[in-house]
């Protein structure tokens, strides 16, 4: 360990995990704030501070000093994000940041000094600096190396050159950081950091040890570490300015390819590859233009010129403000076009398809609902991503083309031998071939001679010797725990049928809903959805569904009692101001009652399916005592 300690320049700001809060949640610095790291606390406010909390007392023994103290976790991914301003701040004055931590960050001084105007003056512009640019009060301290330097900073002083032995001397021997350290130190009758720097460095690293003896050069002003230097962001931004305002297609495309090329060229040079484009326009008039392309592979330059020039073509095509699809076209031409690679990644990254570069037939359909979205925005071609959910709609997100697909809700994950619609183990057969009232969909055999009329859509339709929902309205129809918080609806609605106790084993039918056995493959993680439907999955979802009515044999109103009872087996359906049609098959119903914890959020509803004498099989609901028509099987 030889060398002279660097002259070092260190910015610190106070109490940044309580700021870190403050600036990323919203948390108010000025109250009495603490942020607790297993138990103890690791940063207070000023104000916390004020009422006797300090560093290292547990919560418990925190709040006895402070009982209205706001208490926060220690988050490090937090602070360091909160810092990053501030370093990217300091980097417009200065070169060669090192980030010692989050809210503390040292560099050089000799560079700041001389191009600042001397120590004391580059200490003064740093902090306004910071002040101004980041709303963040902070502290310079100068001295040899960068562990006085720190001390030096929380005083907010300037150590003069070989004076850091002498500034050190006085200092605690707590102030090394090193806990364990610190104590044994104290009961050896050592107290400050002169007292350890007088003790022979032999005897040192005999009794500490390694550790022991680094913090002894510390404590002697023997620190030479050199600086981690901080490597800047790469700006891979691109800008042009035009002299002569842009305000037609084709001198549009003209600017677009040549900006794409040198976007391209940037990014060849550090092997990177855009996978995520932002494009910026501002017109003459100052209004400001913005969308962001995405695209799955790799953009050459080709790729990023046609998707600039579509965006242009877009802008500058658009409608006049009336009604239409397009948006309205700016009030001026373009001035100022930006390019920014908002998503990048190495290029050895990126895989190519089996046999090269992806197909002819796949880019050309990229580039015709591209081409599409640069005119009509992006919200014009969109593409359907599943999830989960209870009900067919819920299990449907459209996401614009070119988005990530990622689903609205979580749904169990496909695995082998599961059912590929609800994840669960097979489901019990729920929702086979024979939909609308399916072999066992519903929980036992609901659709069979046990839930409303023997085999849905054929067999006993309709006039079973249990017809009406085996023993639905029975002993154990819609009894126990019809309705309540296990949404599917306890045993309510034949023998089993709606799941005997969904939530947990058989929701929605069997197993059906990914509940059963989901933990058994590994899917325990993902939430199950229980009276979720079982498949198969509707073949037409109505946006909106269609109000109907639903009679029995005699022309009575079919009604589902609040344990769930059918009244009378289902007969004849008429949907809006239609004409009635027969109900030869039928299953049901499958309770489902959600968010019953949130009053103005709660859903209650049973649902049916119903097999039709012109072959049509429809899924049914009721929800506050109104049949409605949510989707059509195939």
């Amino acid at each position: 360990m030889t060398g002279a300690p660097i002259r070092t320049l260190l910015l610190w700001c106070p109490d940044w995990p309580v700021l870190a809060a403050e600036i990323v949640d919203g948390v108010p610095a000025t109250e009495a704030v603490v942020v607790l790291h297993a138990n103890r606390v690791v940063a207070c406010s000023e104000r916390a501070r004020a009422e006797g909390v300090r560093r290292g007392l547990r919560k418990r023994e925190a709040q006895g000093r402070c009982p209205q103290l706001t208490v926060i976790e220690y988050d490090p991914g937090r602070d360091t994000r909160a810092f990053e301003p501030v370093v990217a701040a300091l980097e417009e004055l200065v070169a060669g940041v090192e980030v010692v931590r989050p809210g503390a960050c040292a560099v050089a001084a000799r560079g700041p000094s001389r191009y600042l105007g001397g120590e004391e003056a580059a200490a003064e512009r740093l902090i306004e600096h910071v002040a101004q640019s980041c709303l963040v009060e902070s502290q310079v301290g100068i001295a040899d190396g960068v562990f006085a330097a720190g001390l030096a900073a929380r005083a907010g002083r300037v150590v003069a050159p070989g004076g850091t032995p002498a500034f050190l001397a006085g200092m605690p021997v707590e102030a090394l950081g090193r806990s364990a350290l610190a104590d044994l130190l104290r009961r050896l009758g050592v107290r400050t950091l002169g007292d350890f720097a007088a003790l022979p460095a032999g005897d040192v690293l005999a009794r500490f040890g390694f550790d022991g003896a680094l913090a002894h050069r510390l404590a002697a002003g023997r620190d030479h570490r050199p600086l981690a230097v901080r490597q800047p962001p790469t700006d891979l931004t691109v800008t042009s300015t035009y002299d002569e305002p842009i305000d037609r297609v084709d001198a549009a495309a003209f600017a677009a390819r040549a900006l794409a090329e040198q976007l391209h060229d940037r990014l060849a040079g550090h092997g990177l590859a855009c996978t995520r484009l932002g494009i910026e326009a501002v017109t003459e008039h100052g209004q400001e233009l913005h969308r962001v392309w995405r695209h799955d592979g790799l953009l050459t330059a080709a790729a990023i010129a046609d998707r600039v020039r579509w965006q242009l073509d877009g802008w500058l095509s658009g409608s006049n403000g009336r009604a239409g699809a397009r948006p309205a076209r700016p009030t001026a031409g373009i001035i100022r076009l930006r390019l920014i690679p908002d998503g990048v990644l190495a290029q050895a990254g990126l895989q190519t398809g089996l046999w090269g570069e992806t197909g002819e037939e796949r880019e050309r359909a990229h580039r015709a609902l591209s081409r599409v979205q640069g005119i009509l925005g992006p919200e014009a071609v969109v593409t359907a991503v599943l999830g989960g959910g209870r009900s067919p709609a819920d299990q449907v997100r459209l996401v614009p083309w070119g988005d990530e697909r990622l689903p609205a809700r979580p749904g169990p994950p496909a695995v082998a031998g599961a059912d590929p619609a609800t994840g669960g183990d097979r489901a019990d057969r729920a929702g086979s071939d024979r939909a609308g009232g399916s072999d066992r969909a519903g929980g036992g055999r609901a659709g069979s001679d046990r839930a409303g009329g023997g085999r849905a859509g054929g067999g006993r339709a309709g006039g079973s010797d249990r017809a009406g929902g085996g023993r639905a309205g029975s002993d154990r129809a819609g009894s126990g725990r019809a309705g309540s918080d296990r949404a599917g609806g306890g045993r309510a609605g034949s023998d089993r049928a709606g799941s005997s106790r969904a939530g947990g084993g058989r929701a929605g039918g069997g197993r059906a809903g990914g509940a059963g056995r989901l933990a058994d493959h590994g899917g325990g993680a993902v939430p199950p959805w229980p009276g979720r439907l079982p498949p198969p999955a509707p073949a037409v979802v109505l946006p909106s569904p269609l109000a109907a009515t639903v009679h029995d044999a005699s022309g009575e109103p079919v009604v589902i009692s609040a344990r769930l009872a059918v009244s009378a087996p289902p007969a004849r359906l008429v949907v809006g101001a239609g004409r009635p049609a027969e109900i030869v098959g039928w299953a049901g119903p499958w309770p489902v009652d959600e968010r019953w914890w949130a009053p103005a959020e709660a859903r209650r509803r049973a649902r049916f399916q119903v097999g039709l004498a012109d072959g049509t099989a429809l899924l049914l609901a009721v929800e506050a005592g109104q049949w409605l028509v949510e989707a059509i099987y195939d």
